[in-house]
């Protein structure tokens, strides 16, 4: 067994990750498998209830919800983003403050007021979903340009660049892969959302809508079940938006290499 992995900031190879992690899942699987608790469905019983559920219409209800929280992550991510560059603009400073501090709100009884605004029901799920990515999305983004070093527009203006294009440089593509992080962060939170946002709007159905009923009927398996199909495709989203980092930021890439 390679001892550095219990030593405190050692780097290990990519072998040896691979290794770690099969491992922990396998002690995880037995664990689970073997687990006293009498109301924990056992791994067989998830499995079943999976096929069952695939069978009711699992895969569509699954392809309704994650349209609804790619649309809702991609309306999210360009307001957040808008809002967050305005930052640069000292008018807009205290009106993204106030909006990042709306994420302690709770989304109970700002439902009535986004219901009146919306003109259907797969409308008031985005509008509440973008919202919900939005208040952490902004607080973090702006987080990031806060961060920034004077000197990186110190460099930019000695090469005479005019005050937007040290913006265009510096603010918005120099902060690109920290923005694909921002948005891998919180992508999450649309899955999160959506048990209560789909519950709420039950008209398009989607796997919130059949969370709640399964959890209503206290079938503990199929939440199980539902669950851990959650987060593989949150997984899935996850890695995809790290590819696309990849490509589109290879500088990124290279950059934590060399650290």
């Amino acid at each position: 067994m390679d001892l550095s992995i219990l030593t405190p900031n050692k780097a290990v190879s990519k072998n040896t990750v691979r290794t770690l992690i099969t491992f922990q899942v396998i002690v995880f699987l037995v664990i689970w498998a073997f687990s006293p608790f009498a109301l924990l469905p056992k791994p067989g019983e998830v499995w079943d209830s999976f096929n069952e559920l695939w069978s009711q219409g699992l895969a569509g209800e699954l392809m309704t919800s994650f349209t609804l929280n790619i649309q809702a992550i991609f309306w999210a991510t360009i307001f957040s983003l808008l809002l967050a560059y305005s930052t640069v603009l000292p008018f807009f400073r205290p009106i993204v403050q106030f909006f990042s501090k709306l994420r302690f709100l709770s989304l109970v009884g700002l439902t009535f007021f986004f219901t009146l605004a919306a003109t259907s029901g797969h409308e008031l799920k985005l509008s509440l979903l973008i919202f919900s990515v939005s208040v952490f999305f902004v607080t973090s983004m702006a987080d990031v340009l806060d961060s920034i070093p004077k000197e990186d527009f110190d460099l930019a203006r000695t090469l005479r660049m005019g005050e937007w294009r040290v913006v265009w440089e510096v603010v918005v593509l120099g902060q690109a892969d920290k923005a694909f992080d921002v948005i891998r962060q919180n992508a999450a939170i649309g899955w999160m959302m959506l048990t209560m946002v789909e519950s709420t709007v039950k008209s398009e159905g989607g796997i919130g809508s059949m969370l709640m009923d399964q959890n209503h009927h206290f079938h503990l398996s199929a939440v199980f079940a539902i669950q851990v199909t959650i987060l593989v495709l949150g997984l899935f989203q996850d890695y995809a938006i790290g590819f696309i980092k990849n490509i589109c930021c290879p500088y990124a890439k290279l950059t934590l290499e060399h650290r």
